[in-house]
């Protein structure tokens, strides 16, 4: 049968990267290239107590539930986004199967095809692909340490009229970056202008590294109360554990509204027993102390990988380390191009993300983004000699 696949499938990047790392998994390949935490310090047993609660609760906790997720857990959610300032009503939440379906759900109800939306330079490549499957058109603003420029995000609002903007400004993904107060105050500001959205993302921003600096999120700063043009989403999959797929996003009920509406025709609801045994978590485990410890642990292992890197010596290596998250961005020298190097580091047994996957347009090949969060250290010593060993035969047979 000849299949007639949908217009979507034209938004997925392609696919030679995607079957490089198929390589990775479940072999003997040390991979630098996911966004993996350590399972070692997942809370096993604060887990296997939390799940044993719920099912004390009787066979109800097998049940169908509601579309926006389970009510209690997103009364304690509302506690803990009111600590960070973000002052919400379970009815202005909902629950997701992780942040990435907040964000392709938020792209169902809002983005038409032909709209624009502007994101980072460079941005996360899930988020690329949603937005490109859905037929809209992705342009990116210039962006450096600080966050997106706003001189350039002032032109390109004034251009091309977006109908939503994009970010990670905590820990971004891929670069690892943290936006200065006044890009963050900025962005707000013109956007709510320019009447123009803000979605944004923020996967990574309780894993900082230096708990004395303050990085307030957009949405903290003004974007539900004063016009409500701020969504924001997070998720456990960082903090506590990826299996269980438990996101949520966050803005005006009007907008809620809508997501559920969506919801319910893309699943009826997330896992509910997932969402009691976090709601269990959070009423009788100290999630802030676990986060404390992961932390010191991400410290640790990012400074452990950035002293491995400078020993490369490779001359015109740049990188600078992140404040928090799980990644380095590394800017390799002009002439090297990270998609041939992946080829060849697979075959020596590391793995890590080309970065020019990451851009939206004019992208960068001599970038690559590593995960330092995953590996141990006897592992990420013996990565980081199986990466050298890749760069040699690289520029031996360039």
């Amino acid at each position: 049968m000849k299949y007639r696949f949908s217009k979507s499938l034209e938004g997925f990047s392609s696919s030679a990267v995607r079957e490089i790392l198929k390589l990775t998994q479940g072999s003997s390949i040390i991979s630098f290239a996911g966004g993996l935490p350590a399972e070692e310090f997942f809370p096993l047993d604060a887990v296997a107590d939390a799940f044993q609660r719920v099912i004390g609760g009787g066979k109800s906790a097998l049940q169908y539930g509601l579309t926006e997720g389970y009510k209690p857990l997103r009364e304690s959610l509302c506690k803990r986004m009111a600590a960070k300032n973000m002052q919400v009503t379970p009815d202005e939440m909902l629950l997701t199967t992780g942040s990435q379906q907040a964000i392709d759900l938020m792209t169902r109800v809002y983005i038409d095809e032909g709209d624009v939306i502007l994101v980072e330079s460079p941005t996360y490549l899930a988020a690329i692909q949603v937005f490109q499957a859905k037929g809209a058109k992705i342009y990116s603003v210039d962006s450096d340490k600080d966050g997106m420029i706003l001189e350039d995000l002032s032109a390109k609002i004034a251009k091309h009229n977006p109908k939503m903007v994009y970010v990670i400004p905590t820990f971004s993904n891929p670069a690892g970056r943290a936006w200065s107060l006044e890009r963050r105050q900025g962005l707000l500001d013109i956007c709510r202008g320019a009447e123009v959205l803000i979605l944004e993302d923020d996967p990574y921003g309780e894993i900082q590294f230096d708990e004395s600096e303050t990085y307030p999120t957009i949405f903290s700063l003004g974007g539900k109360a004063e016009g409500g043009n701020v969504v924001y989403t997070s998720t456990f999959s960082k903090t506590v554990a990826p299996a269980f797929r438990t996101g949520w996003v966050m803005g005006d009920e009007t907008i809620i509204r809508q997501i559920a509406r969506f919801k319910q025709s893309a699943d009826l609801h997330s896992s509910t027993i997932d969402q009691q045994t976090l709601y269990h978590l959070l009423e009788h485990f100290d999630l802030d102390e676990h986060i404390s410890l992961i932390r010191e642990q991400y410290l640790d292992r990012m400074k452990f990988m950035s002293g491995l890197l400078k020993d490369l010596n490779w001359p015109g290596l740049k990188w600078e380390e992140p404040k928090g998250g799980m990644f380095i961005w590394v800017e390799l020298p002009a002439h090297i191009r990270a998609e041939d190097l992946l080829k060849i580091a697979v075959k020596e047994g590391v793995a890590f993300v080309p970065g020019s996957t990451f851009y939206a347009e004019n992208p960068q090949y001599n970038t690559m983004r590593l995960n330092y969060t995953h590996t141990d250290r006897a592992n990420t010593i013996l990565g980081m000699q199986k990466l050298a060993k890749a760069m040699e035969s690289y520029l031996q047979n360039a």
